[in-house]
């Protein structure tokens, strides 16, 4: 008889333990349907805010490379972008918030997921010399279903923040890139600077020793000398200004491509490239499409307007479901023998919060406000800019020409005012007068033509889009020493 009693327990506890394995079952099916059932605030396209000019004020044939500094055939840029792409600190920190941004979009993809947490634990008991064992194992699931779309909203909030990280790397990218090209140029022009000021020394030299010999002749005044000395002291002046210009660009070069200054060899070039003709700047709607900054503006309108559904559904009722399987035993072999399943649901709704969630829904309304109107900024200064290197690059053609000019008949002009002073049919201030002229132009010609290579640098930076960059910096050589936390 108790041998029978016996099997018949054993067979209660596996119908006890099908039933419950059939609970679950039933539950996880339950959550699958509810979740497919779900509100979800679909992600909404944002129109122009600003209605923009269809063409630009001018345009020219050539297409603009992806990779717009390619356009200047420049080796040596070239190899600093590669660098600066490769190792720079700044684009790997953008890189690392970008980590982050995806990293918070994986926990708030998680929400919609069901939580299961296991347990296990063991006690003994001591009473009048007897010792009990109590082995517990039990498996918990919880899951928030999302009515209202609360949790996918903040959800694809996140992901569109992630979209808009990327877009940061992508401009901040652009950036460097240009700040680059720019540094370099600059660091060309004051080289060529260099090489005009020593000639210029040189030239004032000569006015000196010219100036003694006559002084000694008595056909010039004391006066004559002191001047041209002090012009030739003003001129080697500026040529130690320009030295250390030189290195502070060398030491910006070398930080931009992430190394220490004075540990990079640049190559003595001292040529400004031959400037390409103006790219096609095309339409201002391709313009919205390609550039990242444009891009990001709008992506974190999207993310802001999906914060506002979820503050608007924060305010209705949240409906949990949890469940549990455990089971409890003296011992570990009979641990699994019985088991007990509960469900149960919970509903909270809010009644009184102080205006809490109300203020919510209307700080978020203001932050997409703020998000819309950032967008319409943006779309407006990238008009702008191109506009203004366009203009700039223009009338700086004109410059140049009208510089050229000047150059030309102001070395005419310092050698008849020289051959008439050599006459005697000119005091020696209007020579000094002339060399100072014709030198200052010379410079500011140089400069001009640094300016002209700056604006086209801006009119590819204002047209640039994304290029590849890639989704990861590496840094290990940079930080062998140091591992973070794992």
């Amino acid at each position: 008889m108790t041998e029978y009693r016996t099997r018949d327990e054993k067979r209660q506890s596996r119908i006890s333990a099908l039933s419950s394995a059939d609970h679950a079952k039933a539950l996880a099916l339950l959550l699958i349907i509810m979740t497919n059932l779900s509100c979800s605030v679909a992600v909404k396209d944002v129109p122009a805010p600003v209605k923009l000019p269809d063409k630009f004020s001018a345009s020219g044939q050539t297409p603009l490379p992806e990779k717009w500094w390619l356009a200047f055939n420049d080796a040596t840029l070239n190899r600093l972008i590669d660098q600066a792409l490769a190792d720079n600190f700044t684009l790997s920190a953008a890189f690392n918030r970008l980590d982050q941004v995806r990293a918070v979009a994986k926990i708030s993809g998680s929400e919609i997921i069901p939580q299961l947490n296991g347990e296990f634990s063991a006690s003994e008991r001591t009473n009048n010399r007897l010792s009990t064992n109590d082995y517990t194992f039990g498996l918990a699931a919880s899951y928030e279903l999302d009515l209202w779309g609360r949790i996918r909203a903040n959800i694809h909030a996140a992901e569109l923040d992630a979209n808009a990280g990327r877009e940061d790397v992508d401009s901040i990218a652009i950036s460097l890139t240009a700040e680059i090209a720019g540094t370099w140029y600059r660091l060309i022009e004051q080289r060529s600077q260099l090489q005009l000021l020593d000639q210029q020394i040189q030239i004032n030299r000569d006015n000196v020793d010219l100036i003694m010999a006559r002084f000694r002749g008595g056909q010039a005044t004391a006066a004559d000398v002191f001047q041209q000395r002090q012009l030739l002291e003003s001129v080697i002046g500026d040529r130690h200004t320009v030295l250390a210009t030189i290195k502070v660009l060398e030491y910006a070069l070398a930080v931009l491509i992430g190394k220490a200054p004075g540990t990079v060899d640049l190559p003595d070039q001292d040529n400004f490239p031959v400037l390409p003709p103006i790219p096609d700047t095309g339409l201002s709607a391709a313009l919205m499409q390609r550039r990242p900054d444009i891009r990001r503006a709008y992506f974190r309108v999207q993310a802001a307007d999906q914060r506002i559904a979820s503050a608007i559904a924060n305010r209705f009722p949240k409906l949990s479901l949890s469940a549990g399987v455990n089971t409890y035993a003296p011992d570990l072999q009979s641990l699994f023998n019985n088991w007990m399943a509960t469900i149960a649901g919970n509903l909270v709704m809010p009644l009184i919060d102080g205006g809490r969630r109300i203020a919510e829904v209307e700080r978020n309304r203001a932050v997409s406000a703020e998000a819309l109107d950032d967008y319409a900024t943006a779309l407006l200064r990238s008009v702008k800019e191109v506009e203004d290197a366009l203009i700039q690059e223009q009338q700086q053609h004109r410059l140049i020409e009208r510089l050229d000019k000047q150059v030309g008949l102001s070395r005419q002009a310092t050698e008849q005012i020289r051959l008439r002073y050599s006459y005697g049919a000119m005091d020696f201030l209007r020579v000094l007068s002339a060399l100072l002229s014709q030198q200052s132009i010379e410079r500011t010609r140089l400069s001009a033509q640094q300016q002209l290579i700056d604006f086209r640098i801006n009119l590819y930076r204002a047209l640039a889009g994304g290029f590849p960059v890639g989704d990861t910096v590496a840094k290990e050589d940079h930080y062998r020493d140091y591992k973070p936390y794992e």
